[in-house]
């Protein structure tokens, strides 16, 4: 990457942001990029949650990120960002010199996938969601976990059974299989 950024003169068009800053600069570097309707891209061979992919959503970046783990959960492809095959450099490239032509005929597509992903970040990943979910998680697993009798026990694990055949096991083949 740092060769063709070099070959193609790009350091005045792409910031390589890595561990450089903290949290806060960080923040600020996202919205200077979108405020110059830039992107956000993470081509990680695997990223179990994607936080930055989530900060750079709620700033208001089309993010395209990489199609191995937990982005599938965050990005809807085509609408709030875009899912990337890391291991194929050619189909990256490709969607993203499509990302820029459809900029360039329409100056709206940036603006729609801008407010696509943070619409979606704004109502399915925020913090306030999230403590919710937790703390109601750990109510269920607490209220289980300390009853002691067997019947509680087999509840436990009847609930356990249901959460993952609700919720993991079809988002864990898609994963294995996309």
């Amino acid at each position: 990457m740092h060769r063709l950024l070099e070959q193609y003169d790009l350091h005045s068009s792409v910031r390589w942001i890595g561990k450089l800053l903290g949290k806060e600069a960080t923040g600020e570097a996202y919205r200077l990029m979108a405020d110059r309707k830039g992107i956000f891209v993470q081509p990680a061979l695997f990223e179990a949650f994607g936080l930055t992919i989530l900060e750079a959503m709620h700033s208001g970046l089309p993010v395209f990120v990489t199609m191995f783990g937990g982005p599938v959960e965050i990005v809807e492809h085509g609408k709030s960002g875009f899912l990337v095959n890391p291991t194929n450099p050619e189909a990256m490239t490709a969607l993203l010199a499509d990302f820029f032509a459809g900029c360039a005929e329409n100056p709206k597509h940036w603006q729609a996938i801008s407010k696509a992903g943070l619409k979606r970040a704004q109502t399915n990943f925020t913090w306030e969601l999230y403590c919710r979910q937790l703390t109601r998680l750990a109510k269920v697993h607490g209220f289980w976990r300390y009853s002691q009798s067997e019947h509680a026990k087999a509840r436990m694990r009847q609930c356990w059974n249901h959460l993952y055949h609700l919720y993991i096991k079809e988002r864990s083949a898609a994963i294995a299989h996309p």
